[in-house]
């Protein structure tokens, strides 16, 4: 592992290791199995996770499924499946919140006998009403004082299945006047009979996260609770828990700012809506922020860990440009892709000057910039491809690839002059004519000619057929945070956020790659689909115009 740059999390743990708060560091990633995991979870998994290796510590895996209404074991198998693939494996163990049930209710009951927990009978909307508003205090429930006595038997009883869903609630006793609304007497136990994916039917009360997850924490040990920023207003309540319960040493929470990235959404509630409503082909479509996606569409670990290190771990909201999470894969994938080449869109060449019996085999390195990677030998022959895009009828000024009577070089090979364009009945070229300079097999024209442009080209001997997928950005609002009023985020899906060239072509020997990613010359750095076989999706293009800070 890489030296973890410090922060300010690692500045606090320095000062609970040098003044005795903590002789060790154990750290959690707690996800709710609710959805797939995505850019902004692993920021998340970094920081809980390097900072254990930092110090020496333990991180666990714990899954917070304490609500039965949106929990699915499918998202459970793909968590821990994007953990391990991120090298995040959790060493201190793998855990379920559902688990700890019984020690919740155990708990409970102590606080009831404590007087510091009572059930309430209000209604959601007169709770509600109760709770107050930000500048004015909240109204006690008229529950509030029931006997420690008849609240143990109402809450037991509420255990037992007696009273309707949504009848009773447990609510810790603390301030109904606290200026922090999550303090005023909030709910920490529900009745809900919905069957658990690990507890069946065992029960039809469930605890509330802000009281279950603390608990959590402290009976795992963990040290430090690394969140992030929406639950800094939760932390009172966090420590009233843990301190009322009573642990000799219990966990303390810090929160780090969200990773906001522009043309992105990271709520789950969106991203379901994308997969459910079919606007995207699920979880894992590689337009999706998802590390399922990104991991279908050619991202690494590294560059998901780099863009993590340069966004920055701090406590004050930022917008990060999605061009640097590009700019982190570009940079690796230019160190260890092979270059091979590819046409989007071909069009029949014809050497009329080249025997048609005749092959003859060009060398080209596997990477220009690192020797080690070798060489291989692609074949030149009569009947060629190019790309499309690499002529021109009717070519603008300074146009350097094919055009009419221009002559141009095939990379790695001969310079060919275009002679002559055959056009089908639909008026789309069906072959180009060219003649070839066979004394420019090594360099330039012995006549001092100067030619300028340079394309790809396949042999039709070493052409297969492949698919190749291009993709944009899935929302044209750069800012998904702020969506203009009278508008939903949904108004800004990008019609063109999927291109597919559906008669490629590729050099021989890529078609039948599994997990490799290579540079197709010219065009960006591509990865083998794993769903569908002969189709090849763009990582990221070779625009490399951004420069981080």
């Amino acid at each position: 592992m890489e030296e973890v740059s410090s922060n300010f999390i690692h500045e606090i743990i320095d000062a609970d290791l040098r003044e005795g708060r903590e002789d060790h560091v154990h750290t959690r990633f707690p996800p709710e199995p609710n959805g797939y995991l995505h850019i902004g979870s692993a920021k998340a998994i970094y920081i809980n996770w390097s900072t254990a290796k930092k110090y020496g510590g333990k991180f666990n895996l714990r899954y917070d499924d304490t609500n039965p209404t949106k929990e699915d074991v499918e998202y459970v198998d793909s968590i821990l499946e994007d953990l391990r693939w991120l090298g995040a494996e959790p060493d201190g163990g793998i855990f379920y919140g559902s688990d700890y049930f019984d020690d919740c209710y155990r708990f409970a009951e102590e606080l009831i006998k404590k007087g510091k927990a009572y059930v309430c009978d209000l209604s959601p909307e007169e709770m509600k009403e109760y709770r107050g508003t930000l500048t004015e205090p909240g109204k006690e429930s008229p529950y509030r004082n029931r006997t420690p006595e008849e609240n143990l038997d109402l809450f037991r009883r509420m255990k037992a299945g007696e009273f309707p869903d949504g009848s009773k609630t447990l609510r810790a006793k603390i301030d109904m006047a606290s200026p922090n609304m999550n303090m005023r007497d909030p709910a920490i136990y529900r009745i809900t009979r919905i069957p658990h994916h690990r507890q069946g039917e065992k029960w039809c009360i469930y605890p509330l996260y802000d009281y279950a997850h603390p608990l959590q924490d402290a009976i795992e040990g963990i040290t430090h609770s690394l969140c992030s920023i929406e639950f800094e207003n939760h932390r009172p309540l966090y420590d009233w828990v843990v301190e009322n319960v009573g642990f000799e040493r219990p966990p303390h929470q810090y929160e780090f700012a969200r990773l906001n990235v522009t043309y992105t959404v990271m709520s789950k509630r969106y991203l379901r809506h994308l997969v459910e409503s079919g606007l995207v082909d699920g979880w894992d479509d590689p337009r999706m922020p998802t590390l399922c996606a990104m991991r279908r569409r050619g991202y690494t670990p590294g560059a998901i860990f780099e863009f993590v290190r340069r966004a920055g771990i701090a406590k004050t909201y930022s917008l990060v440009d999605i061009e640097l999470l590009e700019y982190c894969i570009r940079e690796e994938l230019n160190r260890t892709a092979k270059r091979r080449i590819a046409v989007l869109d071909p069009v029949k060449v014809t050497v009329t000057n080249y025997p048609e019996d005749k092959t003859e085999y060009f060398t080209l390195p596997n990477h220009p910039g690192d020797p080690e990677m070798g060489t291989r030998k692609v074949p030149f022959t009569r009947t060629l491809y190019i790309d499309r895009e690499d002529f021109s009828a009717d070519p603008p000024p300074k146009f350097f690839r094919m055009k009419p009577g221009g002559e141009v070089r095939l990379m790695g090979a001969y310079i060919v002059r275009c002679d002559e364009v055959k056009y089908g009945p639909d008026g789309e070229i069906k072959e180009i004519l060219c003649t070839a300079d066979l004394e420019t097999r090594d360099g330039m024209p012995a006549d001092g000619r100067k030619v300028k442009g340079t394309i790809q080209w396949l042999s039709s001997d070493n052409a297969d057929p492949i698919r190749v997928n291009h993709y944009d950005r899935l929302f044209t609002l750069k800012n998904t945070g702020d969506v203009p009023e009278g508008k939903e985020i949904y108004d800004f899906i990008n019609p063109d956020s999927l291109t597919t060239y559906e008669n490629a072509l590729v050099e021989g020997g890529v078609r039948d790659a599994e997990g490799e990613p290579f540079q197709f010359v010219r065009l960006g750095y591509y990865y083998p689909d794993s769903k569908n076989p002969g189709t090849f999706l763009r990582t990221v293009s070779l625009k490399d115009s951004y420069k981080p800070e």
